[in-house]
């Protein structure tokens, strides 16, 4: 009975369904996460009568015709790239962006990465890293008898030193902006790379045309809505329970089939 496997096609969606929304719900605190939304296509269709068939000499056609669908797959996983609210942390090197755009970190492979994740320190030799050490670029070295250091808006680092009272510029941070920021491959650690589909890296200061500012003391949370999340997940269960339904009734029925005597 097609019943059956168009039905067991609804239960494997909503599977992943679940599986998109429950990555989301464990990175509601995830600083800079981008939540993910997962998109359904029906499948192939079989035509018991096609229409627009003639369906008589006289040369009448069939208007809707029969066709069958075969049911559901994932279409692709949608990666919601929407702003989170800045979080004031008071730690003088936490950054956020306001607007668009993305920090540059140097891999150990030599790669560039990129992230919405502004949490930085520094290492044992000043310069500015990721909680995992990775290098943020341009590189950027702070003086070890620093006082005091401060991020404008447009990404200047400027530092007093102790017995200074002028302020000195250390760097100037970048950050780059793709066209589609959806086709960002994530590779974990709040990383994402550079793909086909995102298109290269367009590299600017901040507060340029089309690129967002910089927020010192500020960390970006995640785009995670809880009460939406929630509520996916109550209709996803709720579509699945009624696939599982159809299987029931699509076996009750065979069941009965099988019980028939001539």
């Amino acid at each position: 009975m097609r019943a059956l496997r168009t039905a067991t096609t609804g239960m494997s969606a909503q599977q992943m369904n679940v599986e998109v929304i429950s990555n989301n719900i464990a990175n509601m605190n995830t600083v800079g996460f981008k939540r993910q939304r997962a998109e359904f296509q029906d499948l192939l269709y079989q035509n018991v009568e096609r229409m627009g068939a003639q369906s008589s000499e006289t040369g009448t056609v069939v208007p809707t015709g029969i066709q069958v669908g075969a049911g559901v797959k994932t279409g692709s996983v949608y990666r919601i790239m929407t702003q989170g609210s800045p979080t004031r942390t008071e730690n003088t090197y936490d950054i956020a962006i306001d607007g668009k755009g993305y920090f540059q970190i140097l891999l150990p492979s030599g790669e560039t990465a990129y992230t919405r994740a502004g949490n930085f320190a520094v290492n044992d030799q000043g310069q500015l890293v990721t909680k995992d050490g990775y290098l943020v670029q341009p590189n950027i070295t702070i003086p070890q008898d620093t006082t005091d250091v401060s991020i404008s808006k447009s990404g200047q680092v400027q530092v007093i030193q102790d017995g200074v009272t002028t302020p000195v510029v250390v760097g100037q941070l970048e950050i780059a902006t793709f066209y589609n920021e959806a086709g960002l491959e994530a590779i974990g650690d709040n990383l994402f790379l550079e793909s086909g589909a995102s298109g290269p890296a367009n590299i600017a200061t901040p507060g340029e045309i089309g690129y967002g500012t910089l927020m010192q003391h500020y960390v970006e949370a995640s785009n995670v809505d809880a009460v939406s999340e929630i509520t996916a997940l109550i209709v996803a269960q709720r579509a699945y329970e009624m696939n599982s339904k159809v299987i029931t009734t699509a076996d009750e029925m065979l069941s009965v089939a099988s019980q028939l005597r001539s």
